[in-house]
């Protein structure tokens, strides 16, 4: 069994070699990366990285403003960005024709990228997108032989059970965006609710204005079946799992129904919920059925919170919600559900690390690394660009300079543009920084992919990581010499045989922790005494300042 180690990437923006993209540039300024781009090469790349699984985000076709590459233009008031937002679908059963080589065999292309994922031993996951469509979803794009929403709704009431959308009956749309000049504004008479929830014909510039909320009635309708016909389609096409879009907006007596319907047809079909509130985490797993959450308000907040107040340390005293002493409350709050948990310092929602909004530096990245990946068994993801310490403080268009990579606008990323080149050349399996510096990488990032990848390889190949048990050292710890409970942080891991002793150091200075493994551990974990380990014996642990070490004590 290898713990999960899921491979976030944009498709539009990982194949893209544009040496100097245009701020808010059009895709034919720009360009894209293809499926093509996915090669064999780019797939062993991230099964010998250690992966499990690939999340090609944003394939499903969506609305954009490029009409270029097979793909055709919506009314630009609404697309957010020349690329347009990737969850603002307007046809659910087709693939982004700027994607294919070919735009008219984008379905074979993409099944192809499918077919190749798996050769390599890789699953595959898609976005789900339940909670929401395109303003102009179903006129522009869509597939025949497919259930459409909204094609028998009744637009005279504002709510009905078995509408698909919600209406206003009278009112016309008013966007918070202004006409492009030379066009008309866009119309949409009745109005419909907008995605986030915003029950007013008049959404805000901060609302998802592109986007038309859906509704799921009172209990089981038809727009359920429409959903579920979604799932079959893809999961036929050998689709693996899906990461599901803002699942809190979705009712959960729905996701119990299309989880169960979908695994009884697809046994092996994996779930992924993006969840934000914690209190739901037991219940969207134990009976909705959910395989993993997000742990973003959780692990994700803590050590965020740990790392900014170490960036940003000015003297004054570590409050108790800056403390690292939240990673044991946060794993004590979730108990038996720490394996469904999705872990990551990084995804296309959040800031880069290593950008001036959270981390400031990727060097800086492997104590919270090193717990995200190494505390328990939960599956970890690693977000394109993030193992040679991508930035994302390039300012793009749309998204403008905030520490994100765009999903709005047609770019190429430096960093991925040399990560692929050290991929083409085979150079990614060097033990050295100068060999990975000649594949491609510059200096500073081969120094991150060398240790950023071990510690990767090193969690789906360890068997204490892969399989064991979880023991926190840090109550007992809290008077030894070295140890900060508010900065540091250590734990065990082991399995049969094999323990592993883990330590985080969260502090802007250099330490030596002498830590003491109590005789409850040695019980509870079945660890055999010895002259070398014993209870009470004082093991030095030295862990740079932002920075991990992991000791192999059997």
């Amino acid at each position: 069994m290898q713990k999960p180690i899921i491979y976030q990437m944009l498709p539009r923006l990982w194949g893209n070699n544009k040496l100097k993209p245009k701020k808010n540039g059009t895709l034919a300024e720009n360009g894209t990366g293809k499926f093509s781009d996915i090669d064999t090469a780019t797939l062993d790349y991230l099964k010998w990285l250690g992966c499990s699984h690939v999340w090609f985000t944003g394939v499903l076709r969506h609305s954009t403003q490029a009409c270029e590459d097979g793909c055709t233009p919506s009314h630009p008031q609404f697309v957010k960005g020349k690329a347009g937002s990737p969850y603002a679908i307007c046809d659910y059963y087709d693939v982004n024709a700027y994607l294919a080589d070919n735009p008219e065999d984008r379905m074979s292309e993409f099944e192809s990228l499918i077919k190749r994922s798996h050769e390599v031993g890789l699953k595959v996951i898609i976005d789900f997108v339940p909670n929401h469509v395109s303003r102009d979803y179903g006129k522009i794009n869509f597939t025949p032989a497919h259930p459409i929403l909204g094609e028998d709704d009744d637009k005279t009431v504002h709510w009905k059970s078995e509408n698909d959308f919600f209406y206003y009956p009278g009112q016309s749309l008013t966007l918070p965006t202004p006409v492009p000049e030379g066009m008309e504004a866009y119309v949409e008479t009745p109005a419909m609710a907008t995605g986030n929830n915003c029950y007013s014909p008049t959404p805000g510039v901060n609302d998802w204005y592109e986007t038309v909320k859906i509704n799921y009635g009172d209990s089981h309708t038809a727009t359920w079946d429409k959903m579920w016909d979604i799932i079959d389609f893809w999961a036929g096409k050998g689709v693996d799992g899906f990461r599901c879009d803002m699942v809190e907006l979705v009712p959960p007596e729905f996701f119990k129904w299309l989880i169960s319907t979908a695994k009884k047809k697809y046994p092996t079909l994996i779930f992924i919920a993006e969840v934000y509130k914690k209190e739901l985490y037991a219940e969207y797993i134990r009976n909705i059925g959910f395989d993993f959450l997000y742990d973003k308000s959780g692990l994700y907040d803590t050590l965020r919170t740990v790392v900014e107040k170490s960036v940003n340390d000015n003297g004054m005293p570590v409050e108790l919600w800056q403390s690292a002493t939240g990673i044991t409350r946060n794993w004590q709050f979730l108990g038996d559900l720490q394996p469904y948990m999705l872990n990551f310092l990084e995804n296309h929602d959040e800031q880069r690390f290593a950008s001036d909004f959270f981390g400031t530096d990727a060097h800086k990245t492997f104590a919270p690394l090193y717990v995200s990946l190494f505390l328990n068994t939960a599956p970890f993801m690693i977000y394109f660009g993030e193992e040679v310490g991508e930035k994302g403080m390039d300012e793009e268009g749309f998204s403008g300079c905030d520490g994100r990579t765009t999903i709005f606008d047609w770019w190429s990323v430096g960093s991925v543009r040399r990560l692929r080149k050290l991929i083409a050349s085979g150079a990614y399996t060097s033990d050295s920084v100068s060999g990975l510096v000649k594949g491609g990488l510059k200096k500073d990032e081969a120094e991150i992919f060398l240790k950023f990848s071990k510690a990767i390889r090193f969690a789906a190949k360890d068997e204490a990581i892969r399989r064991g048990s979880t023991y926190d050292l840090c109550y007992c710890n809290m008077s030894s010499d070295g140890f900060d409970k508010n900065r540091h942080y250590a734990f065990l891991r082991d399995f049969e045989d094999h323990t592993l002793l883990v330590a985080a150091n969260f502090s802007r200075y250099d330490a030596v922790m002498k830590l003491t493994i109590p005789q409850h551990a040695f019980e509870w974990m079945g660890i055999p005494v010895s002259d070398d380990l014993y209870p009470g014996k004082i093991i030095e642990v030295a862990v740079p300042a932002m920075n991990g070490a992991v000791i192999e004590l059997i």
